[in-house]
């Protein structure tokens, strides 16, 4: 409690009044920045206190979302291609979706506690702080640890780039970090989006990770290996095809799922702009219809 009456009070100094009713738009972006860094930065804060265990919960971290690639290898023991795919190419599917996860889990993984929050009662102490809520909702419990999924998926993102034969041209070099980083923008709207719909639903955590846990494993693998309706579904429902299988498509020389025209491979950023817009409709849906549990 005090270390929220902390970041509450940082934030009320730095002027983050409610945005919704006080400030533009440009002013609730900056106030929810400004929110999160403050309450992330108190987690970080305290995580660091307790450097060992900070390495350590890293490390396993990395070692458990590692597995996923060991998974992988073993496939690959006993076959040469995977959807007509070999291991390089799939190592840089891993790698895109790891990475562009991995920065989304970091920054918005906490939304999947919200659930709890809503069931007993405790989103109420962060209505009544001058400041967002989606900001605090994000930045609370701030897990540093979730840095070791990211390192793996840039590690095995560095053997891909090194072993596969890649024709590079500067539009395929820009698209790299473009892809990454709108690929981490799509998941976050994602994350988003699921928290709102546990205003409705209350304990839908798992369905959640469905599309947010599930989602980056199944872009692990070409879209070749899953069924076409599956892969239409993650091309034009939840479009999870724009973090890596368009992109790495155009980089790797590869047919498109769907038999998309070439230019799809460079429009991740405006997918991740339409997700992140529905999210937040979503979202200022869903804490409107909050109800208090009444205790």
């Amino acid at each position: 409690m005090a270390e929220g009456t902390e970041v509450t009070e940082a934030a009320g100094r730095a002027g983050t009044f409610d945005p919704v009713v006080w400030e533009p738009r440009r002013g609730r972006v900056v106030a929810g920045l400004r929110t999160y860094g403050l309450v992330a930065g108190a987690w970080i804060r305290s995580t660091m206190a307790y450097r060992t265990s900070f390495v350590l919960t890293a490390f396993g971290n990395f070692a458990m979302t590692a597995l996923d690639f060991v998974a992988i290898l073993l496939m690959f023991s006993r076959v040469d291609a995977l959807g007509g795919w070999s291991l390089p190419e799939v190592a840089f599917l891993y790698g895109l979706s790891g990475v562009s996860f991995g920065l989304a889990d970091l920054a918005f993984g906490s939304m999947e506690r919200l659930g709890q929050r809503v069931r007993d009662g405790t989103l109420d102490t962060l209505l009544v702080r001058p400041a967002p809520v989606l900001a605090q909702v994000a930045g609370d419990r701030f897990g540093l640890r979730r840095l070791g999924r990211v390192v793996q998926g840039l590690m095995v993102l560095g053997y891909a780039l090194v072993v596969v034969d890649i024709d590079w041209t500067p539009a395929k070099a820009l698209l790299l970090p473009v892809a990454l980083l709108s690929g981490a923008g799509i998941f976050c709207a994602v994350f988003v989006a699921a928290g709102a719909f546990q205003f409705a639903a209350q304990d839908a955590s798992e369905v959640a990770n469905a599309f947010t846990y599930g989602g980056t494993t199944m872009l692990q693998y070409p879209p070749a290996v899953f069924a076409l309706d599956l892969v239409r579904g993650a091309t034009f429902v939840v479009p999870l095809a724009f973090v890596n299988w368009l992109p790495a498509g155009y980089v790797l020389d590869r047919p498109y799922p769907l038999d998309l025209p070439g230019w799809v491979a460079f429009t991740p950023p405006l997918a991740a702009a339409a997700c992140c817009a529905l999210a937040g409709l979503a979202w200022r849906a869903g804490l409107r219809s909050y109800r208090s549990t009444g205790s």
